[in-house]
């Protein structure tokens, strides 16, 4: 097979904050029914790229549960298929863990050289869009590139989380600012890389003997002095949800009659491991508006602009708005959810009221994640009958109803529980425990 396929999916993605404190962040519910990760996949799948490595790391049990041996995809072969990889001792270097995105990759040197490839393409695991890789993989040879980087434009005060470009003429990059503080232009790297496998064992070998090396930081800029880096330009939608507020945003914008996001292309599916549920059942007084319902939900009350996992249950009376509900999630009777991102399993008991007030008091522990009214409930959190929350708020996991002082929690407030602080603080034998 002439091109490997290798998903970064083992990075933490703490701006996620207590929605990553449970699963890596490829593995983030997305659109109701799908991950983050479905997004990568089918797209190697869709461009024809059959050997595919996943790379894990972090709380990885629910990714791999999830890709399994990756039937959903048609990647259950006998020869390519997918491949998880994750770390282990005896690999070359100082430490077994992954210490950064390149040093990742160089772990994995000898999965590479087995494979054989022509091309290496290199992908993040937990970015939203749908490409045909197999496009920038032939202007990628017709180049003789020794490394293709795709490349969009983003807003500018986004920029400076990104990987920054510039080129001439010739498509050619002439240079590569990671994350500048002050970004000189606002193109972005898009962290989707081509490299001609020599030239990939080659620059690990050289440049990735220390730990905790990034392509961004110390693979690429080397690079670029070789003139055989280009720009490959991607002009349709992309998204990095890599903060609460961008995957609350991502979310919703599928609401829209004529979404950015196709989902429903028959020629570009997006597949995943479905859950075996019933169809979704409607209420007599239910109504559902602009809204995703999946499969295995009960709507018996009212959901507006809201994202519906599978096996939610709306009660009579009850109002979800401008929200997203993960799965297994209850919402009783006569209770109010506006604006607000809740887990699985979570349990929102009667006349609760979510998201009240104009008071947009930024959370007072994580200030640069929740300043938008937005309020983040974590797995397996309790609210109690008659809680009013105000905005900007972080509910951790596995909080009762006995962790609740009283009723009334303003704007920025955080409410945590013994449990809940073991599994944000990444207590990785606590979350396992609590996971089986």
């Amino acid at each position: 097979m002439k091109t490997l396929a290798l998903i970064l999916a083992g990075g933490r993605g703490t701006r996620l904050d207590i929605l990553s404190a449970h699963r890596a962040k490829p593995s983030v519910p997305f659109a109701g029914k799908f991950r983050l990760i479905d997004f990568a996949l089918s797209n190697c799948v869709n461009s024809g790229i059959y050997n595919v490595g996943v790379l894990t790391q972090y709380l990885p049990l629910s990714l791999n549960n999830h890709i399994g041996i990756g039937k959903p995809w048609d990647l259950d072969r006998r020869l390519g298929g997918v491949t998880i990889l994750q770390p282990y001792r005896g690999k070359p270097g100082k430490t077994d863990w992954y210490e950064g995105t390149a040093h990742a990759i160089y772990k994995n040197i000898s999965f590479i050289e087995n494979k054989d490839p022509e091309d290496v393409v290199i992908l993040s695991g937990d970015h939203v869009y749908e490409m045909d890789y197999s496009k920038m993989i032939d202007y990628h040879r017709q180049k003789g590139a020794d490394l293709t980087i795709a490349a969009q434009p983003v807003p500018y005060e986004d920029a400076n989380r990104f990987g920054i470009l510039a080129y001439n003429d010739e498509m050619r990059i002439t240079d590569f600012v990671e994350k500048p503080e002050n970004p000189p232009s606002n193109l972005a790297s898009m962290g989707i890389y081509i490299f001609k496998k020599e030239v990939l064992l080659e620059v690990l070998e050289k440049y990735c003997t220390e730990e905790d090396s990034d392509f961004g930081h110390h693979i690429i800029p080397p690079m670029i002095e070789k003139e055989g880096v280009y720009l490959y330009e991607f002009d349709d939608y992309w998204k990095d949800v890599g903060t609460l507020e961008a995957y609350w945003e991502s979310s919703l914008e599928l609401t829209e009659p004529v979404p950015s996001l196709n989902l429903y292309n028959e020629d570009w599916k997006l597949h995943t491991r479905s859950e075996e549920k019933p169809p979704v059942k409607f209420g007599k007084d239910a109504c559902a508006s602009k809204s995703l319902i999946s499969n295995g939900s009960i709507i018996n009350g009212i959901v507006e602009n809201s994202i519906i996992s599978p096996g939610v249950y709306v009660e009579e009376g009850a109002v979800v708005r401008d929200s997203i509900i993960f799965n297994d999630t209850i919402i009783r009777s006569n209770s109010v959810v506006e604006k607000a991102i809740i887990d699985k399993e979570v349990e929102v008991m009667a006349n609760c009221k979510i998201g009240s007030g104009d008071d947009y008091t930024p959370n007072k522990d994580k200030p640069d994640l929740l300043a938008n009214g937005l309020n983040v409930i974590a797995k397996r959190a309790t609210i109690p009958e008659g809680t009013t929350i105000g905005r900007n708020c972080r509910i951790f996991s596995y909080v009762g109803v006995d962790d609740f002082e009283n009723k009334e929690i303003p704007s920025g407030s955080t409410i945590s529980s013994e449990i809940g602080e073991k599994v944000a603080a990444g207590d990785e034998a606590h979350v396992r425990e609590l996971n089986t």
